[in-house]
């Protein structure tokens, strides 16, 4: 029988699914390119949540913050 947490962990599952294709449908509505999964300057891995919450990111924090 699943527990609370169980249960806890499945509706995270189901919300973060949720907030990524509206992100998606959001970014090809406004014609904005999708977030790139590793950094264009120093080719590291971007972190989902940073993809999730800066729609369109083509580089890590740290390159980005460099940047600017």
């Amino acid at each position: 029988m699943p527990d609370f947490i169980d249960h806890a962990s499945s509706n995270e599952a189901k919300f973060t699914e949720m907030a990524i294709a509206s992100q998606r449908k959001r970014s090809v509505q406004t014609g904005q390119k999708e977030s790139a999964k590793e950094c264009h300057e120093c080719g590291d891995e971007i972190p989902e949540l940073r993809r999730i919450k800066v729609a369109g990111c083509q580089y890590c924090v740290s390159c980005q913050q460099l940047a600017e």
